[in-house]
């Protein structure tokens, strides 16, 4: 039997994802504002055809229900516009999403109706789904965070106006040594996590607090986005192609002075919050215009996310969870990889590019909050709420 804690986690997360779509309007839960992320009413279709794929389809061999909606959810012929111009009207969704998860937690919370398989052992598929629906209802916040990137006319003045701040990093210096990294006896690790493993680090400063928004807007003052010394090939290829002047969730009053988006619309960005909204293409040139400045910034780089897990660990970081955090490496499999619940569900996002993110964001629910946990993106997402955070040379380096 799935513990009742687990049960209560994923109904928690149910109604918590139900209330969301509830609050939008037929209009905004329709409108797929960002054609990577898709529409709140996809998000939520697709969480629920996750669950139906897995627990029906996988472990009773029932596939009736997820088959029918599979070109919905499913990269295939249809692209996600279209997937999301098919969806059936929320309060459809709703009542069909209800009368599934009511049977699943039935069947979840007795044994005997799933029958034993090899998925279920320790909880783990259990613990892979409320994880799932953890981060489908972190899809569904960014989602609305787009739907107010649309207002046309926000009228809105910045009170506090945003100042730049010259760059000063409180450091944590870690010697150079061999390291654990990855998750051990957690039954809710993702597979990416595991095995554990012991790799060699050598010394580096890690920045205590990701970089702010008032360090941000000195590097666009500098000309960050014009002076192409900041930018590797590929980022100066994608920014000649975007023409982006600054991080996604930014605006300008009239005065213009700038001013954040939120979910509830704009609001004054305070200057020591960390920046959010960024590719890795800009955190990398912000990186390399902080290196060019010198003194206490030379060799600024971004972190690899082994110096993130050992630095969060450690305890020796301010404002986690605020925003991923870009790292300077490919997502990839640790030695003896092992994957769960099955190879095409990992693989995947071994092979396409993806870029590690280390972290959590403000949208992002506790049951994710870890230190071994592994999040990925293509370096030029932004709808993410994706920042940054420097490491540098260890001090005898450059004294």
């Amino acid at each position: 039997m799935t513990s009742p804690s687990l049960l209560a986690s994923l109904n928690g997360l149910y109604q918590m994802q139900a209330q969301l779509l509830e609050s939008a309007s037929d209009a905004d839960a329709a409108s797929p504002y960002n054609p990577e992320l898709g529409s709140l009413n996809w998000l939520y279709g697709l969480s629920v055809y996750q669950e139906l794929y897995w627990l029906r389809e996988v472990l009773m061999a029932d596939a009736d229900l997820s088959k029918r909606v599979e070109p919905l959810f499913r990269p295939g012929e249809l692209s996600i516009l279209e997937q999301c111009e098919r969806m059936p009207p929320k309060d459809h969704l709703l009542n069909w999403a209800a009368e599934i998860r009511d049977d699943h937690l039935m069947r979840l919370a007795n044994p005997d109706l799933l029958g034993r398989h090899p998925l279920l052992e320790n909880d783990r598929l259990q613990w892979f789904l409320v994880q799932e629906q953890a981060k489908h209802y972190e899809s569904m916040l960014l989602a609305l965070n787009q739907r107010s990137l649309h207002i046309k006319d926000m009228g809105y003045q910045v009170q506090c106006p945003l100042a730049p701040a010259d760059p000063h990093w409180e450091t944590k210096e870690i010697s150079q040594g061999h390291y654990r990294i990855g998750a051990r006896n957690r039954p809710d690790a993702y597979d990416n996590e595991l095995p554990p493993q012991a790799v060699e680090l050598s010394s580096f400063r890690i920045a205590l607090r990701p970089v702010s928004n008032s360090q941000y807007l000195s590097f666009m003052l500098a000309g960050g986005y014009t002076e192409r010394e900041f930018w590797t090939e590929s980022g100066w290829a994608w920014l000649q192609l975007t023409q982006i002047e600054h991080p996604e969730y930014w605006r300008r009053d009239r005065a213009q002075n700038w001013f954040g988006i939120g979910i509830n619309g704009p609001l004054d960005l305070p200057p020591n919050e960390p920046v959010y909204g960024i590719s890795q293409h800009e955190a990398q040139a912000f990186a390399k215009w902080a290196d060019s400045r010198g003194g206490e910034s030379t060799g600024a780089i971004l972190q690899h996310e082994y110096q993130w897990e050992l630095a969060a660990r450690s305890g020796v970081l301010d404002q986690l969870g605020r925003t991923w955090e870009w790292c300077n490496n490919p997502f990839h499999p640790y030695p003896k990889f092992q994957p769960f619940p099955d190879a095409n569900t990992s693989m995947e996002d071994f092979s396409t590019g993806r870029v590690s993110l280390r972290g959590a964001s403000i949208h992002t629910q506790p049951i994710l909050r870890r230190s071994s946990m592994r999040h990925r993106a293509a370096a030029e997402q932004r709808y993410q709420l994706t920042g940054m955070r420097l490491v540098f040379p260890p001090r005898h380096r450059w004294n």
